[in-house]
């Protein structure tokens, strides 16, 4: 039993560490989604991030929190109240997508 409530710790510490991180990018997440929605959602914001560092955006001021943003294209999108996790992902893989597609900043 000890086994089993050391590892339910852990996987709860996780989950809180994935929640956190992705609070401090702006990211609204509510506490009720799933362990693996969390870990999702992170990938996918990370992506999104690499894109934006591949096109020369500034992860410091093209975020969430910025009132304003070199460029709106390298901000991920902000999560719709009551949205459903799994379409947010879907939304910010597009973004990702049309980031590609997005002309590179000069150096």
């Amino acid at each position: 039993m000890e086994q089993y409530d050391e590892e339910a710790e852990e996987r709860a510490a996780a989950v809180a560490d994935v929640a956190a991180r992705l609070r401090n990018r702006g990211i609204a997440v509510t506490g009720t989604e799933s362990p693996e929605d969390l870990v999702d959602l992170l990938a996918a914001v990370e992506r999104f991030e690499a894109a934006v560092e591949a096109h020369g955006g500034d992860l410091m001021v093209d975020d969430l929190k910025s009132s304003r943003p070199d460029d709106q294209h390298f901000v991920v999108p902000r999560r719709a109240h009551g949205e459903a996790m799994r379409t947010y992902i879907a939304r910010i893989d597009e973004a990702t997508a049309r980031l590609r597609r997005h002309p590179r900043r000069p150096d």
